[in-house]
């Protein structure tokens, strides 16, 4: 023991007690997902406070050179018997009666108790020292040494405080309505009990208004349940706000809604504005279940094998290399599908878990915050097969079977959700996310972190030729934009089973009007072939300045493929909105291919014979009293339109931008999007609003094309040094980055557009900016002439599909379908199964390889 405290005393300096503000990860290890509960436990540095699983921390030590670790051991205890227990051994489960996580009765994360064995270990020769060792060492050691074991085992760790262990969903935050709500004084007066709604005569789901009194039936249900929205409804004519649930009415409160707010609300003023209508809620009782115990039920389906489509059957659970499961960390299930679909793409496999020793080996002094670590690490522990393992039902005891239930011990990506959703407004949070959009976040940061060697995003990287032909003229105009995803219309006018879709309807009416139970919902069939000829139709383009004739007229717009990629990404578009305008999911029944043939969809370029439309810049949007005046732009030309800056502002539909802003969108959007669609109305400014509400200046100040911000500010300003990496890094030079950058006030995904509409003007560039040649600032090389994109046959098969439960991406649940060795295979979090009927009709994201001849 005089040895081993002679070396604490020689490492004393380097053992730190943690501070508030240290980073304490000991639940998890930062370059594999071992854990204190794993084989061999987790050693943290007492230093860095990195943790580290057995077969990592020799490395750690030998890099580092630390040499004192903090040894945790976690082993589950045997199970108490509730005084309840019917003798089985396992103990009755409480149902959640709060939705909330972590508190007393919400959903309980951490059902398991451990027991920890903690020790300090000391490295190279592993020599152990436990805290009652430490009672016989030098005071200034067992001081420093016991500090240090204390700090660490009361600090939260990482995994901890980004889960956001405590979570209570019922906190609702007063209405801004409820302190000055105007009542009417219309003599109504509502009745204990015998509502119905005004418009349709439902009885269940009622709503009243507590500006009028009025009652009316809640929202519709994705499934045909629920109400038909004459709540809503009338809010909407009305614009009185606040309402409140009848049938969940107690002494203790009751369910208000704010659909100015669009949430759930506090009314501290409810006995007074409920007595207005003549309701004493000191006498009323509950007769409907509140939201919050609709949402607990939602909550408790969730992960059960009844939300997905393959319910009736009995599923083998599956294990084993590339079946591993990941943890639902609340709402995570849209990253877990992505993710488990990614490292089914060689590209991935090859580039992250191939060379993970590379990897780790360069990894710098914190693994947990360096991008290409992390994917590793998700590639390795979902390819290896190490976390494959079954999953023993908690609670079992020693005697417990061990049959397996379906789910795994799997993985917890806490580490890599935490870095990919860093200063995220939504992937950092917990709530549900659209899996399209982290799909495309996750390949922006690919192409980030990818500036030299081989880039997987590649795979999924392709070039669309747009046509557009003035109908006057007949002359064209081509250009090519980036995309990784094909968007697949859905056109619900092509349903092959109308007629069973109007007698549901009528069936549905005629329930509504009698008050019985809706029927059971029809789901719409449309033919695959009609949505790929809704994609490949000509689209009819109004009040098109046709630089051929000078004049606005009606152009025609074909979209093709200018290559095909490795791997073709299909996204069905059944989010859209109804006539007002509020976002709904379309429920459909699309006989997906397992072969497409897409060759006939390749542009062809420019036509023998076809004239090109001249390039010439239209005209600005001026007000028609006053003299058009302009400049070039200080980096223009004559020729380009896109460096073109009127001097006054430009004319926009007031009506137009009245109605948007009238949804809730920011003023400057609104007039962003009327600008970028020429005033062709609200269809099109809406549409432009939805594919840009994640841009970065989506609320900025209008800024006219040609000027790199607002007016007043000079067009040279510094572009971002990022944005300028990520667009060199697909083939292009730094001055034509810089160029693209400067031409949309430095958005990244507007320069990107802009830059492949403008590939001969670029190329064409004999003198940069900067006043040198692109060859010179590129290191004397030719720029290359676009993006590094692939190509090859457009014939595919299909491999994955990724499916969506709910009304919205922003709620339910998903899973994917992933074909291993010709077994479709379900990956639904945690649960890993055999699929007997992939439900490939229903998906949302589809992913095709190519077939090589």
């Amino acid at each position: 023991m005089a040895e081993v405290s002679e070396v604490l005393m020689s490492v004393l300096s380097t053992i730190r007690v943690p501070r508030p503000g240290d980073r304490v990860h000991k639940d998890e290890c930062a370059l594999s997902f071992s854990s204190p509960e794993s084989e061999g436990g987790l050693y943290v540095c007492m230093n860095s406070f990195l943790g580290f699983g057995s077969q990592y921390v020799d490395r750690h030590h030998t890099r580092s050179g630390q040499r004192a670790y903090l040894h945790i051991i976690r082993t589950r205890k045997a199970p108490k018997e509730d005084d309840n227990n019917s003798g089985s051994g396992d103990p009755p489960k409480k149902k959640p009666t709060r939705l909330a996580i972590g508190i007393e009765g919400g959903f309980n994360v951490e059902q398991d108790q451990y027991e920890e064995e903690v020790k300090v270990v000391l490295f190279p020769d592993r020599q152990e020292v436990t805290a009652d060792d430490l009672t016989a060492m030098p005071d200034v050691v067992r001081e420093r040494v016991s500090l240090a074991m204390a700090g660490l085992m009361s600090a939260d760790s990482v995994s901890h405080a980004l889960q956001v262990q405590q979570w209570d969903g019922e906190v609702r935050a007063e209405s801004r309505h409820a302190a000055e709500l105007k009542q009417l004084d219309n003599g109504v007066k509502i009745p204990p009990s015998g509502w119905r709604c005004e418009v349709c005569d439902l009885q269940e789901n009622l709503w009243m208004n507590l500006t009028d009194g009025r009652v009316f039936c809640g929202r519709r249900y994705f499934d045909g349940s629920g109400g038909n929205n004459h709540a809503l409804l009338h809010f909407q004519q009305t614009g009185h706000p606040l309402a409140v649930k009848l049938g969940t009415i107690t002494p203790d409160g009751a369910d208000v809604y704010s659909y100015d707010e669009d949430d759930m609300v506090l009314d501290p003023k409810l006995p007074q504005h409920l007595a207005h209508f003549g309701i004493d809620m000191m006498t009323m009782e509950k007769t409907e279940r509140t939201m919050t115990e609709l949402e607990i039920a939602v909550n408790q389906r969730v992960g059960e094998w009844e939300v997905i489509q393959e319910s009736g059957a009995t599923l083998q659970p599956l294990s084993g290399p590339g079946l591993t499961g990941m943890k639902n960390l609340g709402n995570s299930c849209y990253l877990n599908s992505v993710m488990q679909v990614i490292f089914t793409v060689p590209d991935f496999q090859s580039k992250y878990v191939s060379n993970i020793d590379k990897i780790f080996d360069d990894a710098p002094s914190d693994p947990t915050q360096d991008f290409k670590t992390q994917v590793a690490k998700l590639g390795y522990g979902l390819l290896s097969g190490e976390y494959s393992k079954p999953a023993l039902d908690p609670g079992e005891g020693a005697e417990a079977s061990t049959e397996p239930r379906g789910d795994q011990v799997g993985i917890a990506p806490r580490m890599f959700k935490a870095l990919v959703g860093r200063g995220h407004p939504e992937f950092s949070t917990n709530r549900q996310q659209d899996a399209q959009e982290f799909l495309l976040h996750f390949i922006n940061m690919v192409e980030r972190n990818c500036r030299s060697g081989a880039n997987p995003s590649e795979a999924f990287r392709f070039l669309v030729e747009e046509r557009i032909v003035c109908q006057q003229s007949q002359k064209a105009k081509y250009t090519q934009r980036v995309d990784y995803i094909l968007q697949l219309p859905v056109p619900m006018d092509q349903a092959t089973n109308t007629e069973e879709l109007h007698e549901a309807e009528r069936r549905r009416e005629e329930a509504d009007s009698s008050g019985a139970p809706p029927p059971s919902p029809v789901r719409a069939k449309i033919p695959f072939t009609a949505c790929m000829a809704a994609l490949s139709e000509p689209e009819t383009l109004t009040d098109f300045w046709s630089s051929a004739v000078q004049a606005k007229t009606t152009a025609t717009k074909t979209t093709r493929f200018a290559s095909f990629p490795d791997h073709l990404v299909i996204q069905v578009k059944k989010f859209t909105f109804g006539q007002d305008w509020v976002p709904k999911k379309l429920d459909v029944s699309i006989d997906v291919p397992d072969t497409l043939n897409l060759s006939t969809l390749r542009g062809a370029g420019q036509q023998p014979g076809e004239e090109l439309l001249p390039e010439l810049a239209p005209p600005p949007l001026m007000t028609p009293d006053v003299e058009v005046k302009g400049i070039l732009g200080s980096h223009g030309n004559e020729e380009d339109d896109s460096l073109y800056s009127p001097l006054l502002s430009p004319v926009l539909d007031d009506s137009t931008v009245s109605q948007l802003c009238e949804m809730g969108f920011p003023l400057e959007a609104c007039r962003k999007a009327v600008y970028y669609t020429g005033n062709t109305g609200i269809d099109a400014a809406m549409n432009w609003v939805m594919g840009h509400m994640d841009d970065p200046d989506f609320s900025a100040p209008l800024v006219l094309p040609g000027t790199s911000s607002a007016p007043g500010t000079t067009p040279t300003e510094s572009v971002s040094e990022e944005h300028l990496a990520t667009i060199v890094s697909m083939g292009f030079s730094r001055d034509q980055a810089t160029r693209a950058l400067r031409a949309t006030s430095n958005v990244l995904e507007r320069a990107v557009d802009w830059i492949f509409s403008h590939l001969d003007d670029l190329e064409s560039m004999e003198v940069s900016e900067g006043g040198r040649s692109a060859a010179e600032s590129e290191g004397a090389r030719e720029p290359p002439p676009g993006p590094k994109v692939r190509d090859g046959p457009g014939k595919y098969e299909l491999f994955a599909f990724i499916s969506h439960m709910g009304t919205s991406t922003m709620c339910g649940h998903y899973v994917c379908h992933i074909k291993k060795d010709q077994q479709w295979v379900i990956f639904n979090d945690q649960k890993v199964c055999a699929s007997e009927k992939p439900p490939k009709d229903l998906g949302y994201l589809y992913f095709y390889r190519r077939v090589t001849e």
